[in-house]
């Protein structure tokens, strides 16, 4: 912990993630005793920047044309954009990045960038492909809260290139925002599953909600659609992003989806009580198998 509140981090990207992570580096390593370390942040919204530095949330803003001076100064890098823009970031700023840095993402899908990687990787600077599995259903600053990630997953995925010792940092660093647990993987095993556990989720919310017959279906409802739709209060231009980058894997998912339901429907079709009630049991006992992650209300 000590090293992490001697560092300089750089934020780019102030929405919602990287508002939570600044929020959340400054509650739980810098204000801490002994603290020297500063938090500098780069965005396009002058608003978003003054509301953050008169906070206390960060101590220096940069528009994006004062980028590179930025990151000429930081220890530790968090890139909070969308995924093509993350990769547009790297590769126009690859140059600027202070000798010895740590560099890291949270985009939603990783194969587009591990393919496109050797376009942004520096020999002295250590580019670690992460995701933080947290965070709000609406978008932007004013949305954004530290305590998101508390009892949270975090995915790596460390590369033939990545030091020890940065691992080491991101992962005590990773601890300290409050994460509870991280999971090692490679990109397209967190494509492949991500496309289940985010995207196709993102999918049946919004496909519920346009199926709905009316807007004022909520009178009759007792929480069940409210909980399955909150996430379909969705960043339209994020997502349809998300969903485009990995739609190989989130088009199989897709489709063992419409199988399931099809299976359900045929068993009402019937009036098959015997097999309905054996096909929920079921359900009932593989959810129940599969643990359950406490989540905020957002």
């Amino acid at each position: 912990m000590t090293e992490l509140k001697q560092l300089t981090y750089g934020i780019v990207g102030l929405g919602i993630m990287g508002g939570s992570i600044a929020k959340s580096i400054r509650a739980n390593v810098l204000e801490l005793p002994g603290s020297s370390g500063k938090i500098l942040a780069c965005d396009v919204s002058t608003q978003t920047l003054d509301t953050a530095e008169k906070g206390g949330v960060i101590d220096e803003s940069f528009l994006p044309d004062g980028a590179d001076r930025m990151l000429s100064r930081c220890d530790l890098v968090y890139v909070c954009l969308y995924p093509h823009a993350t990769l547009d970031f790297m590769k126009k700023h690859k140059a600027a990045f202070r000798r010895g840095a740590v560099v890291t993402d949270i985009s939603g899908v990783k194969t587009l960038l591990v393919e496109n990687i050797e376009d942004v990787l520096r020999s002295d600077v250590d580019f670690i492909i992460g995701h933080p599995m947290a965070g709000g259903a609406k978008e932007g600053y004013v949305n954004s809260n530290g305590a998101y990630f508390e009892g949270r997953n975090y995915i790596l995925m460390p590369q033939k290139w990545n030091k020890g010792e940065s691992l080491a940092l991101m992962k005590d660093l990773i601890a300290a925002m409050g994460f509870s647990r991280i999971v090692e993987t490679d990109c397209r095993s967190h494509d492949h599953k991500i496309a289940f556990t985010s995207q196709l989720c993102h999918v049946i919310a919004s496909a519920l909600v346009e199926s709905a017959e009316d807007e004022n279906i909520t009178e009759f409802g007792g929480g069940s659609f409210e909980d399955l739709t909150r996430i379909a209060m969705i960043n339209a231009p994020l997502w349809t992003e998300l969903f485009l980058s990995n739609k190989e894997e989130l088009l199989g998912h897709i489709a063992g989806f419409e199988k399931q339901l099809d299976n359900i429907k045929q068993y009402i079709e019937r009036s098959d009580a015997e097999g309905l009630e054996k096909y929920l049991t079921d359900v009932r006992r593989r959810r129940m198998s599969m643990g359950t992650l406490v989540t905020q209300d957002k």
